[in-house]
């Protein structure tokens, strides 16, 4: 059975109510699947809208200490893909990065589904590029060498790997983009979320929040990659409709904890007015917030994703925040996707998720108080593998 961590049982209830198409797509749920899922997902949240009205007198502290339900849980168990090929699908899998938490988790949980879900279908070669395109594309090119049958990677660069990648669909070579694309064709499907959607949203929200004015500064992720060109695109574009909300200055910050503290400290010292930070990502968030702190600065909205760390300062400050999702069990659909491939079965060329917001009045019931800041909300790993690879 797969598990969907950090959903809590008031969440799980409240999946009830939505339709099941909403409900496979909320970030700490399940994702849709084939008809079959989506009919147990329907008859699960039936049962659940059931359950919530039954006296709240009836609930054990049992089920009240299943607070941390999973999601898998809520809605119900996917099935898993079948390998109709006869044999041990050989995937070269690319670990594009570990420098942050969240890449961390994203290829824990490829580990993970590969080496216990499916452990019997597939044969993964393992590649780290570091970041570095240069390496990704010699990376690339010795999977090819290598005759493997399906890529996974995630492109450091939006045009640098593309004839590297063309070149291993010339060679009959599956090519799956995982949380990152490309400009070009070169592939036989990527896998993620909404970007633009990703970065409008926190926008709207801070917009909203500013009542449509204020200056605000902006941390952005790494450079040249597709998620961070997207999502701040995707908030310009609704900031644009507001004439009085000025953008002070937009820094990279690496999607990095350190990175963003060290940016936003620079950003208070030179603007002594700043009523919103628009940031790309919950560890950069957590910095930005620390340097509020250190500068006594009182705090203010601030955008970002579904950190554990991030929800937890927005609860502990007491101040107003959205978590943007972008999970990382979406390594296990790369997986999926790529069976599918050799099954010669249809996939999606683009296959993109929308994407889940945590309000703060929502975060409560997602945070998890005994789990390491970096353990992010979107994922099936379970908690002893969180508590192992985040362990402080």
């Amino acid at each position: 059975m797969r598990k969907r961590n950090m959903i809590s049982k008031a969440a799980a209830m409240g999946l009830a109510v939505l339709t099941a198409a909403s409900l496979t797509l909320t970030g700490c749920s399940q994702p849709a699947g084939d008809k079959e899922t989506a009919q147990e997902t329907q008859q699960t949240a039936q049962a659940a809208e059931s359950e919530t009205q039954a006296p709240e007198a009836a609930q054990t502290q049992a089920e009240a200490d299943a607070g941390q339900t999973t999601a898998a849980q809520a809605a119900g168990e996917a099935a898993k893909v079948e390998n109709k090929t006869g044999k041990k699908i050989k995937v070269g899998y690319d670990i594009y990065f570990l420098g942050n938490s969240w890449s961390v988790q994203l290829y824990q949980e490829f580990k993970w589904n590969a080496e216990n879900l499916y452990k019997d279908d597939l044969e993964v070669t393992y590649v780290q590029s570091d970041n570095d395109v240069s390496k990704q594309i010699a990376n690339l090119e010795d999977l090819i060498a290598q005759g493997v049958d399906v890529i996974i990677t995630t492109p450091c660069d939006t045009t640098a790997i593309n004839s590297t990648l063309e070149e291993a669909m010339d060679a009959g070579i599956k090519v799956v983009l995982l949380c990152a694309t490309i400009d070009g064709d070169s592939y036989d499907t990527v896998v993620t979320v909404d970007e633009k959607d990703f970065g409008a949203t926190g926008a709207q929200w801070l917009a909203d929040q500013l009542d449509g004015k204020g200056n605000i500064v902006v941390l952005n992720g790494i450079s040249g990659f597709s998620s961070n060109t997207l999502r701040y695109e995707g908030a310009k574009s609704v900031f644009d409709k507001y004439p009085d909300i000025k953008v002070l200055a937009a820094e990279d910050a690496n999607w990095d904890y350190a990175a963003a503290k060290t940016v936003t400290s620079d950003l208070l010292a030179t603007y002594p007015e700043i009523d919103g930070v628009w940031s790309q990502g919950g560890a950069m968030t957590l910095g930005a917030i620390d340097s509020f702190k250190a500068a006594n600065r009182d705090m203010v909205p601030m955008t970002g994703e579904d950190n554990n760390g991030y929800l937890k300062a927005c609860l502990d400050n007491n101040m107003e925040g959205i978590a943007v999702s972008k999970p990382t069990w979406l390594a296990r659909v790369a997986i999926e996707s790529s069976i599918k491939l050799m099954n010669g079965e249809e996939v999606k060329k683009d296959d993109i998720y929308p994407v889940m917001t945590i309000k703060t009045e929502e975060m409560k019931d997602y945070v998890h108080a005994d789990l390491s800041d970096d353990v992010w909300c979107g994922t099936e790993l379970p908690e002893e593998i969180l508590k192992e690879v985040f362990s402080n």
